[in-house]
Parts: C-alpha cells; structure tokens; sequence
C-alpha cells in the first residue's frame, strides 16, 4: 500500500561550517519527528562523516535518512548527492577529497565538527569544505551516478552556488534525477515559473542551517516504504510512485 510521505532531502550537520554547531545528530533527528518528517537526506557541504552518526541517532524511530553531500563543482555549481548506503557515500567521499584543495580556517568559516549520536565530539574535519572541488560539474554527476546516487541540481532558484545562477541555463547534457527548490518558492510556483524544465521532476527542501529551520521546506512523495529506493521510483515516476503537488 503506497502513502503520503514528506521528505527534507537536504539538511546540514554542524560538520558544515555555515552550519550552527546545534545541529548534532540527536537534535536533528529529534527536530526532524516534531516536524513530522518521514526521510531526511543529510547533505553537508563537500563532506559526509556526520551522516552515519544520524542514521544511528534515527535507529528504531520512524524516520528514514539518506546519506549525502552538497558538493560544489568547479564551476561552484551546488549539487545534492544522496546514495543507498554509508559505504556508497563513502566510496563517493574519495572521489570528492581528491578534489578538494586547501585548509579550514576555523576563526574565518566556522568549526566543522564531527559529532556521534551521543553527542560527543569525534574530532574536526580541517578541509576547506565552504570552497570548490575542482571538478567539473559534468563529472560530479557522473560520479554520483557511477555510485548508483541520485544527482539533485541545489538550489536553482537562487542566483548564487545553483546551476542556473552559475552558468544561466540546464544543459540538456546534465543528467540530474531532479531539481530542488527553495521554500520562498515553493513547487506550485516553480512550475508556473519554469515551463522549460518540465523535463525534469521538482522538489523542494529546507537546506536547513539552524535546527528551527528543519521541515520549513519538504516534498510529499507516494511511496510504499521509507527508503532510498522508493525515492528514486518517486523521482523516475515508476511503479505508481509520484511527487505530490
């Protein structure tokens, strides 16, 4: 039997340095049941060790999370990677490291904290994960694909970091799974505002920094279960399941 399910496919940890350090994996998962969420992705900026931590803080409760990044490309197009698994995000995580360049400055971006889902602190992530890797955004896509991961183009209603802001249009060439918007615009008018990309499934998020912003933007999908594979059927509208609204 399909239901209703909402999903926030794309949330930050306080390992993200823009992040505030309040969002440790209890109290997102905590977060993410007062607002009613069914699947959360966690995609911190061009890193992924919190993830595991939260799908740990999430075991036995009704809350699914997809492991994830945000990564940004060499041409500082954001996109949201999420995958099956740990290990798969992981493998995915190498291709990324060898690609990033330069160190964190604590005093100037920000702490990027590693937290377990007992609240303790495992130590420090020192990669500049607020820069770019210097890949290009075609071979992010490919990479993520290559890891059986689901491909979301970030953000494209912003004019900063997202692919139409970047380089002004969606070359047909990018083969997203999706494209997320942000809540000021919502999915109704995202479609009134973009005939054009109608080939493409919309969804929205919160990309949520702060742990009150968590829920404030969401996507209902048909789904039979909680899971991965679901949200990939709903994005690829396959065996009934869909994208509400």
């Amino acid at each position: 039997m399909l239901k209703a399910m909402r999903c926030d496919l794309h949330i930050h940890t306080c390992l993200s340095p823009c992040a505030e350090l309040d969002m440790y994996p209890r109290a997102i998962v905590r977060r993410a049941l007062e607002k009613k969420l069914d699947i959360i992705g966690i995609c911190d900026h061009n890193a992924s060790e919190n993830a595991v931590y939260v799908q740990r803080a999430a075991a036995g409760l009704p809350l699914a999370v997809l492991p994830g990044m945000e990564v940004a490309s060499r041409e500082e197009v954001h996109t949201l990677a999420l995958f099956e698994n740990i290990i798969r995000l992981r493998q995915f995580q190498e291709l990324v490291y060898g690609h990033l360049e330069g160190e964190n400055d604590e005093e100037v971006f920000g702490c990027q904290a590693i937290v377990n889902e007992n609240d303790e602190v495992e130590g420090f992530n020192g990669r500049l994960l607020i820069g770019a890797t210097n890949l290009p955004l075609q071979e992010i896509i490919t990479g993520i694909h290559r890891e059986g991961g689901i491909a979301i183009a970030a953000h494209v209603d912003r004019e900063s970091f997202s692919v139409i802001g970047q380089l002004g249009f969606i070359d047909p060439s990018f083969a997203f799974d999706a494209l997320e918007f942000t809540p000021r615009t919502g999915l109704e008018k995202a479609r009134q505002n973009h005939p054009d990309l109608a080939r493409y499934p919309f969804i929205c998020s919160s990309d949520a920094h702060f742990i009150g912003d968590i829920g404030r933007g969401w996507t209902e999908m048909l789904l039979a279960e909680a899971s991965f594979r679901e949200v990939r059927l709903a994005l690829a509208g396959g065996e009934d399941r869909r994208i509400n609204g």
